[in-house]
Formats: C-alpha cells, sequence, structure tokens
C-alpha cells in the first residue's frame, strides 16, 4: 500500500487521522506541524527513512500523508488535494473552530477510503497524469505567448489585426444585403412582366374569340 497514514490539522490541532499500519507515524506528523512556519501555505517533503511524508497547508488548513519512498510525489499529492477538497465541502467554517478530532469519527473512514483507493486503484495513477499532462499543456502555451512578447510582436498590432477583420465583415455583410436586395426586385420585376404577359395573352385570345365567333354577347 503507497499511502499508509494520513491527517488533517487546523494548525497544530489535529482533526481527524487514519493509518493504515501500526508505526510512530503520528508522533512524526505532529513533529512536522510544529516545524511549519505560522499559516504559510506550503507543498512539501520530508524524508522518514524509507517513508516519505508530503505536507499541502493551504488556508490554514493541513493534510498530511505518508507514504512509500516508490510512490513518487504525483499520487501522495494528489491524494492530498482530493483529501483538502473533500474536507471543506464536508465542513465548510466549522473547520476553523472544531475542537481536537472533532471530525475524526466522520473523516477517517474518508481517509481510509481514499488511501485505498490512490494506492491501489491504477485509475488514480490515470487520472492524475491527465491532469499533469493538462498542465504541461497549459504551461507551454503561456511559453508560446512569452516567445511572441518577446520577438517584439505588439499587442497594438494584433488589434489592428482584429478590427481590420471586423471592417472586412461589415462590408461582407453589406455587400450581402445589397446583393440580396437587387435580387429581389429582379424576381419583382419578373414577375410583373409575367403577369403583363399573361393580361395580354388572355386579351388578345377573347377578343380572337369575340371577333371570330358570332356569339350573344360579342353582338352590338
Amino acid at each position: 500500500m503507497a499511502i499508509l497514514y494520513a491527517l488533517v490539522a487546523r494548525g497544530s490541532v489535529v482533526l481527524a487521522e487514519f493509518s493504515a499500519t501500526s508505526t510512530n507515524a503520528s508522533v512524526i506528523a505532529r513533529q512536522i506541524l510544529e516545524k511549519i512556519p505560522g499559516n504559510t501555505d506550503a507543498h512539501v517533503s520530508y524524508s522518514q527513512d524509507r517513508y516519505i511524508f508530503h505536507v499541502k497547508r493551504t488556508d490554514g488548513l493541513t493534510v498530511l500523508c505518508m507514504a512509500d519512498e516508490v510512490a513518487g510525489r504525483r499520487i501522495p499529492f494528489a491524494f492530498l488535494e482530493d483529501i483538502h477538497q473533500r474536507f471543506v465541502r464536508n465542513y465548510g467554517r466549522a473547520v476553523h473552530s472544531a475542537q481536537a478530532y472533532g471530525m475524526n469519527d466522520e473523516f477517517s473512514r474518508v481517509l481510509s477510503q481514499q488511501m485505498e483507493y490512490y494506492s491501489n486503484d491504477p485509475n488514480a495513477d490515470r487520472i492524475n497524469r491527465l491532469k499533469g499532462e493538462m498542465s504541461q499543456v497549459r504551461n507551454v502555451m503561456i511559453e508560446n505567448i512569452d516567445k511572441v512578447l518577446d520577438r517584439g510582436d505588439r499587442l497594438e498590432l494584433l488589434v489592428d489585426k482584429t478590427a481590420n477583420m471586423q471592417g472586412n465583415t461589415f462590408r461582407f455583410r453589406k455587400q450581402a444585403r445589397r446583393f440580396r436586395s437587387t435580387v429581389w426586385w429582379r424576381n419583382v420585376k419578373l414577375t410583373a412582366g409575367l403577369i403583363l404577359l399573361l393580361l395580354v395573352i388572355v386579351y388578345v385570345v377573347l377578343a380572337f374569340v369575340c371577333h371570330g365567333l358570332t356569339l350573344p354577347g360579342c353582338l352590338k
């Protein structure tokens, strides 16, 4: 099992903890809590024999775990991030006023479950690797932007290019409206011409019939 021990603390006050094996991890963890200065946010690791204590402190809340040194850093810190989010989501402002071990009965089970997941489930490493790759893509994008700025490309030029594109779009739409109007009028004229031609043909036919046949209605 990669992660063997974990706790959540406010300063040096332990709010919940769980150990998967019998060790002196709890004693060492409290020494580490005393060593971390003030409420400064921190992501640090401490070596003890073949074990590594990983610590994440954010906004005064500390999440700590002890893992085998072969576990590396990605999985333990992903575990710490997960535990921090779950703890804050479950308890909110109560974190700032809770007594020692105030959440232990309930949250120690969460620690146990997540330790088991991050230690043994291969999906945990796939998810964390994906998160790491996404972070690398973000860093590359930022690096590329920095390179553009280093080359001397001015922001004003980018704005000018955008303005030109908007102007071209406006002209295209205006021309499109003008073309549609022209086609519409052309269709109207064509339709009117066809109607007029049809009326002339009807008139001619009726005149021919009236003059060519001796119908009562055609006699004077």
